[in-house]
């Protein structure tokens, strides 16, 4: 009989959540921890040590989401843009320490499985996933497949030499420059003194003018992209997650919505359709799991 049950690690930019994932996407014991930024070594042992706390004999699997481009034939991880790792055989290093099934999948792709699978995709052969936290995960579903290379949505120009981008990219005005978390830290910075996303959804939501105006640049930004992404996939859905996406949707919604509609080539723009994450903050945590248990199925 098959498994039901796997261990899902979501490796994010700030944080790593780890659970037992059923294979109806139910989560269960997670665990959450501060994501090591001092170098290779330290984030790898952190991530052994939440699958050695997770790890009972039901566990057939592991599945992993990382902020990271893969190189598909060899299956290395060659590089997070906010974190400091680069080239991690994180299959190997994991297969050799708990003797399981492993899967591996860049984090933006495995939000995007999931929610195509489980959450607001789910009916849609073609989708956009844009998970937008401390920098911008993508993930697509073209013909009702995952597409499974880099997909770094978050890296395409919408403001022409516009900011530098963050982390070890180089290019200017991309999304991720314009429209995540700490773009909102900045926002509150400037007109406050101090870095606080959070007060800045709170007082655009309470009308202070300064702070609706930044958040709804930060829609205006997403919504260029979305607008480009329907030029060139013709998405029947846009799911826009991440911690900040869900916590400033009411306000971000209207204004990616107009802007992704002038930019989308008719007959498209009309039925642009932009929705939020179903699956919240365990999105990107059931796409693990879900990358877990292809791993396992495809060594039966």
């Amino acid at each position: 009989m098959p498994s039901d049950r796997v261990i899902g690690v979501d490796v994010g930019g700030t944080k790593m959540l780890a659970g037992i994932v059923a294979r109806d996407g139910s989560c269960d014991r997670t665990i959450e921890v501060p994501t090591p930024t001092d170098g290779e070594d330290s984030f790898v042992a952190a991530l052994v040590g939440l699958v050695d706390e997770l790890l009972d004999d039901g566990v057939a699997a592991i599945g992993v989401g990382v902020p990271m481009t893969i190189d598909r034939r060899t299956g290395i991880a060659l590089k997070a843009n906010n974190l400091p790792l680069e080239s991690l055989d994180l299959v190997g290093s994991l297969r050799e320490r708990f003797g399981l099934p492993i899967g591996l999948e860049n984090d933006g792709n495995a939000t995007a499985l999931a929610e195509w699978r489980l959450g607001a995709g789910r009916g849609a052969s073609d989708l956009v996933l844009l998970a937008i936290g401390t920098g911008v995960g993508g993930g697509l579903v073209l013909d009702g497949r995952l597409y499974r290379g880099w997909a770094e949505l978050g890296h395409v120009v919408v403001d022409a030499d516009g900011p530098r981008c963050q982390g070890n990219c180089d290019g200017r005005g991309h999304l991720e420059a314009v429209a995540t978390g700490e773009t909102a830290e900045r926002a509150a910075e400037e007109i406050w003194g101090e870095r606080d996303a959070r007060r800045l959804v709170e007082s655009a939501r309470a009308g202070h003018v300064e702070a609706l105006a930044a958040v709804r640049r930060i829609g205006h930004f997403l919504g260029l992209a979305i607008g480009s992404f329907v030029n060139v996939f013709v998405p029947e859905v846009t799911v826009v997650g991440g911690g900040f996406g869900a916590a400033a949707w009411d306000l971000l919604e209207e204004p990616a919505l107009a802007a992704a509609r002038r930019e989308a080539l008719s007959p498209a723009d009309a039925f642009v359709r932009i929705v939020p994450a179903e699956l919240g903050d365990d999105a990107g945590l059931v796409g693990a799991g879900l990358v877990g248990f292809e791993a396992l199925d495809g060594e039966r």
